[in-house]
């Protein structure tokens, strides 16, 4: 096998073809583990050196640096290693972390001729024959390549992407000796992941060389704008496919302003807490709608635009969620909104992180203590860090793992949490995240999430007033909320076949415990009667009236004549 044979024709990763390679190449990996466990050890010996000499604060800002420039030196791979680490306080300490984070959009340019050269190779043509513009250097340079400001001869306004020259080669060895030490570590870490210690390099390994193809990049592009096409905060660059390739991807230009540059956010006359809206909104949409979500959302890959919208780039390293996981999500979310902790402990199970034969009995307490007062909570209060540090005393307790499909969501939302934390310590997470859920609920467009609303207000055969009244309440307190429109999908919903089940047990809930539950109907219309006025609720009768049928009218002929009868005798 040759080299050209591994790095180019070979676009996906291949941990079987790169061992095959690197096993009659042995030379090649033991001078690449020798740099590496050069710099490894001699930033191991500094730590150690602090410790004997008790400077370790002293000098803990010095490490810290040491570590990012260390990190920077060793390349791609143990850039996007930092990159990471980055997002997670639980496994790095806080003067790392914050050094840690420079890694994401402060890395030094390779050299502009080879980068010229790689596009004029890459196209098929001169520069000047595909940009009427292109800036003389770069404006942002980053682990896998670097972008360039142009313009193409058509007029418009674009970034140029550009890959790091001999990057697949590179990335090919490194995961080979990650995968070789890991292959030697894992069984003497303290880790209890549910698996080998080599799929998470394998994992790390396929998001990589996916990142690194430009062409899949820009698919992913399209495939998230299709996602959000018909919503006006949310922007996703145009690509521009003739001008593409492998290694340079040419999209649309936009400009904005970083997310955690609160004071350019706030001059240019927009409010952090809507960016930060749409960005919680956007997300959730992401992990619970869509089930295609950007994981990699760092400040550097948000913008927040002049107009207000949302603007994301980079989709090199995203991932897909199946529809059961999706389902499982919002089930887990509600459960724990609805502190229903024994089902969380189903969630838990359904989602890979307990094994289906686990008993669960005693994990309920324990996940109670970690998640009991998350609610209510702002995000500066409590975080992604006092979560997995509970989490993981739970994770030596209990058969707790982290299935690896869930390594890109926690790092997607711990990223996302940071960013909120920067633009308003005070805002409160669950504020945002909770009126969306509820208003997905409640206005399900799929049979699946309307029995998840079953879920919620159906517990032990009981109907669950006090849910309704606060999934409702919290709802409104989204501006956007109507309540009318969800009423209208509520009735035409009653009045289907698939509204059988419901109207029977809307039925024996208003007569539940042989009384008329009026005390909570009076609450609910309490709630609902500001948005609900005769002449709207007029259009709306004749609205669903005009769409029912005959057959959906003597379906419910039963019910109403049920609770009338009901009421004269308890009258």
């Amino acid at each position: 096998m040759t080299s050209q044979t591994l790095t180019q024709n070979n676009r996906r990763y291949d941990p079987d073809a790169i061992a095959r390679y690197y096993r009659y190449r042995p030379w090649l990996a033991f001078a690449r583990a020798l740099v590496i466990i050069w710099n490894f050890t001699g930033f191991i010996f500094g730590l150690k050196w602090d410790e004997w000499l008790n400077q370790v604060e002293q000098n803990k800002l010095k490490r810290a640096v040491q570590l990012r420039q260390m990190l920077t030196r060793l390349g791609p791979t143990f850039i996007k290693v930092g990159q990471a680490l980055s997002t997670r306080p639980d496994l790095v300490r806080k003067d790392f972390l914050e050094e840690l984070v420079k890694l994401q959009d402060q890395l030094p340019p390779f050299d502009n001729a080879i980068a010229y050269q790689l596009i004029e190779t890459e196209l098929g043509r001169s520069i000047r024959e595909i940009y009427s513009e292109l800036s003389e250097s770069p404006v942002a340079a980053a682990s896998l390549g670097q972008v360039y400001r142009g313009r193409l001869h058509s007029g418009e306004e674009v970034a140029v992407k550009v890959q790091r020259p001999n990057l697949r080669p590179l990335l090919s060895l490194d995961l080979y000796l990650m995968r070789w030490a890991a292959s030697w570590l894992s069984p003497w870490l303290p880790l209890n992941l549910g698996h080998d210690l080599s799929l998470i390099v394998d994992e790390f390994g396929i998001k990589l060389f996916e990142e690194i193809d430009y062409l899949n990049e820009g698919r992913n592009a399209e495939k998230f704008a299709t996602n959000f096409r018909n919503d006006p905060r949310v922007k996703v660059p145009a690509i521009y496919w003739r001008y593409t390739s492998t290694r340079v991807l040419t999209l649309e230009w936009l400009n904005g302003f970083k997310l955690t540059d609160t004071k350019r956010v706030r001059e240019a006359g927009l409010d952090p807490e809507s960016i930060i809206e749409i960005g919680v909104t956007s997300g959730l949409q992401q992990l619970l709608e869509h089930g295609f979500f950007h994981a990699d959302p760092h400040p550097g890959n948000l913008f927040a635009m002049p107009d207000g919208r949302m603007g994301y780039i980079d989709f090199g390293m995203m991932d897909q969620l199946d529809e059961t996981t999706k389902e499982t999500l919002v089930d887990a979310l509600v459960h724990l909104i609805n502190k229903d902790y024994n089902d969380l402990a189903v969630d838990f199970v359904n989602l890979g992180f307990l094994t289906p034969d686990t008993d669960i009995r005693p994990i309920v307490p324990a996940l109670e203590a970690v998640w009991g007062d998350a609610i209510g909570k702002n995000v500066g209060d409590f975080n992604f860090k006092t979560i997995t540090d509970k989490f993981s005393e739970l994770m030596y307790d209990y058969p707790f793992r982290v299935p690896a499909k869930f390594a890109l969501i926690i790092r997607s939302l711990v990223t996302q949490e940071g960013i909120a934390l920067s633009l308003n310590p005070q805002f409160k997470i669950v504020e945002v995240a909770y009126p969306y859920v509820a208003r997905r609920l409640l206005t399900g467009e799929s049979p699946q999430l309307r029995r998840r609303l079953l879920n919620v207000l159906f517990k032990d055969g009981k109907f669950q007033w006090q849910r309704l009244e606060n999934m409702i309440a919290i709802a409104r307190t989204d501006g956007d909320f109507d309540v009318l429109p969800t009423a209208k999908l509520g009735l035409q919903y009653l009045l289907s076949d698939e509204g059988k089940f419901l109207r029977r047990q809307l039925i024996l809930a208003l007569t539940e415990d042989d009384r008329l539950h009026t005390e909570e109907v009076q609450r609910l219309w309490n709630l609902v009667k500001d948005d609900l006025t005769p002449d709207r609720l007029l259009n709306v009768a004749i609205g669903v009236l005009t769409e029912l049928s005959r057959e959906g009218v003597a379906a419910i002929l039963p019910s109403v004549t049920a609770l009338t009868s009901f009421h004269s005798k308890t009258s």
